[in-house]
């Protein structure tokens, strides 16, 4: 592909279509933030599910969806363009509220969640994607901090408002109607405002790898570079695994655990806000402090402090240990969250990246799957605490393998 003329890299030359993808993945992240603070009620009360696993298995169904979703939109987005996925993906998502709002039995809501999931992959993917083709080598910490930030804080705004609405009015079907506005808006602007980034990319090969002859490598290649092959590339998919590991723990034990310890339905709604929350905003810093200091010591260090987190919140007694823990929690997973994006777009190089980033999804978003499994068989046979306890360790074993494996991945010059 010729680049387009006119074509300019950078955050501030590009702001206008960085924003309008800011604002649409903020609409993407509320999509998410409708189930994370009621749909565990929702199993136990309205459709008498009672075992851990079963309860967890929405997030289930949604991580492997979304995880095998993104590793097929880097290539569609490579092939066919960013914007027809990112348009795609709208479609995708549009009968979920209403699957949510009106299901009969629990397999509805399974299937609304396997079409979250593809919606999901589709448009975050791409919309990552589209930020680094804009932004160029020199600001990827930062265009993934503002990427991140805008999904996450709507998340939490989104699950503090549906635990609102739900303790005022019920839990079905009302906390799910702000959704049918989050599809409508995003779809309209995705179709009629976003423009494709692929030019961006070609103008980016021109400019900074005009020398570099290295065939682009296929797609069984790229997997296995970015999974095992590659040490920096695979120490941050494994990190990336852990980090949704236990997100998906979070989604789906934390309001359990707090219910069983007395929390009323809106004071779940603020603990299930509080952790997305801090690591929304929190992203607004750590993303830019990595293009100064590196990539390597804010994911080790975030992968320790969300251990911690997960301790303090599995240790407290009530809602100011919650919160506690999930600030902690939420400042640690700022810090890994948009490093670890950042971090493949310094190492794979711009022809197969967008490949990269879905390889590296693939396995961050399958941890949601792993994680939901193994803290609900856990928690089953062994309890709430114990299963907390568990991804604790886990995540702080993450760490300890990033930090013996993994080379920091910023060059120098590019700060």
């Amino acid at each position: 592909m010729q680049p387009a003329p006119g074509i300019r890299l950078g955050l501030r030359e590009n702001l206008p279509q960085f924003a309008l993808l800011v604002l649409v993945n903020a609409f993407v992240g509320a999509m998410v933030g409708l189930e994370r603070s009621i749909l565990p009620a929702i199993a136990e009360q309205e459709f008498q599910l009672a075992a851990r696993t079963a309860i967890l298995s929405f997030i289930v169904v949604f991580g492997i969806t979304k995880a095998l979703t993104n590793y097929f939109a880097g290539r569609l987005s490579d092939r066919y363009g960013r914007k027809h996925v990112l348009v795609g993906g709208w479609l995708v998502a549009a009968p979920v509220p209403f699957l949510l709002m009106w299901a009969p039995d629990w397999n509805w809501v399974l299937a609304a969640n396997v079409l979250l999931g593809v919606s999901q992959g589709l448009i975050w993917s791409t919309t990552v994607i589209m930020k680094i083709d804009l932004v160029g080598p020199r600001q990827r910490g930062l265009a993934m901090g503002l990427n991140e930030f805008s999904g996450y804080l709507a998340v939490a705004a989104s699950a503090l408002a549906t635990g609102w609405i739900a303790a005022r009015y019920g839990l079905r079907p009302e906390p799910f109607y702000p959704g049918v506005g989050y599809v409508a808006v995003g779809f309209l602007l995705s179709l009629l405002a976003v423009r494709e980034t692929r030019h961006h990319v070609a103008h980016e090969v021109r400019t900074h790898h005009a020398d570099d002859v290295t065939p682009i490598p296929s797609q069984r290649e790229i997997f296995r570079r970015t999974s095992l092959g590659d040490r920096n590339l695979s120490s941050v998919s494994q990190a990336g695994l852990v980090n949704n590991l236990n997100d998906g723990m979070a989604w789906g034990l934390f309001p359990l655990f707090f219910a069983a310890a007395g929390m009323t339905l809106k004071q779940i709604g603020i603990l299930a806000a509080i952790y997305p929350a801090v690591w929304g905003i929190g992203q607004l810093f750590t993303g830019a402090w990595s293009d100064r200091i590196g990539r390597k010591g804010l994911i080790v260090w975030g992968m320790w402090i969300q251990a911690v987190g997960i301790a303090v919140t599995a240790a407290a007694p009530g809602f100011a240990g919650f919160a506690a823990g999930g600030v902690l929690l939420g400042l640690g997973t700022a810090m890994v969250y948009p490093t670890l994006l950042a971090a493949i777009g310094d190492v794979a190089h711009p022809s197969w990246r967008a490949s990269a980033v879905g390889v590296y999804r693939l396995w961050r978003d399958l941890g949601y799957a792993v994680g939901a499994l193994l803290a609900g068989i856990t928690a089953d046979l062994f309890g709430l605490a114990p299963a907390l306890w568990l991804i604790a360790a886990l995540t702080a074993l993450s760490g300890v393998l990033a930090a013996q494996r993994m080379s920091e991945t910023l060059a120098k010059g590019t700060t």
